[in-house]
C-alpha cells in the first residue's frame, strides 16, 4: 500500500486574527471554519486543506513554501501589489523549453512563510 494525496498542509502562524483576513480575503483562497476557543482555522485549496494554527510546541512549528497556481501570473501580480502584498520576486521566467514556460513570483504571509506563485504558459512554438 502506499501513501494517497497530500489531504492537509499546515501553516504555521502567530496571529490567526491577521493570518485569516490575508489568506481568505487578499490570496482569495476559500475560508473553511475556524475551530472555537482554539487557535485553528482552516482553508480549501484545490483537494488540498491548508490549516493554519499556533503549534503547540516547537516540534510542529512548520516552514512550508507553497506553491500556488494561477490562470493568469501577470494579473494575479497586479491584483496582490494592489492589494498591498509585497512581492519578493516579481513574474519571472524559471523554466523553459520545446512546449512550455514556467513562470514564478515570490512573496510571503504576514508570519514571514514563502508562498508563490505559478504559470505554466505553453510557448508559441506549442500552441500553434
Amino acid at each position: 500500500m502506499a501513501l494517497g494525496p497530500v489531504g492537509q498542509i499546515h501553516i504555521s502562524v502567530s496571529d490567526l486574527d491577521r493570518s485569516i483576513p490575508f489568506y481568505r480575503d487578499v490570496l482569495g483562497i476559500p475560508f473553511l471554519f475556524r475551530v472555537p476557543g482554539q487557535p485553528m482555522a482552516f482553508f480549501q485549496s484545490g483537494d488540498v486543506r491548508l490549516y493554519l494554527g499556533q503549534p503547540e510546541s516547537p516540534r510542529f512549528q512548520s516552514n512550508v513554501l507553497l506553491y500556488f497556481t494561477v490562470d493568469d501570473i501577470a494579473a494575479e501580480y497586479d491584483r496582490l501589489t494592489a492589494a498591498g502584498v509585497t512581492i519578493d520576486e516579481p513574474p519571472h521566467v524559471v523554466h523553459r523549453d520545446e512546449a512550455s514556460e514556467l513562470w514564478m513570483a515570490f512573496l510571503t504571509d504576514p508570519d514571514g512563510q514563502n508562498l508563490a506563485i505559478m504559470q505554466n504558459r505553453l510557448t508559441p512554438r506549442a500552441g500553434a
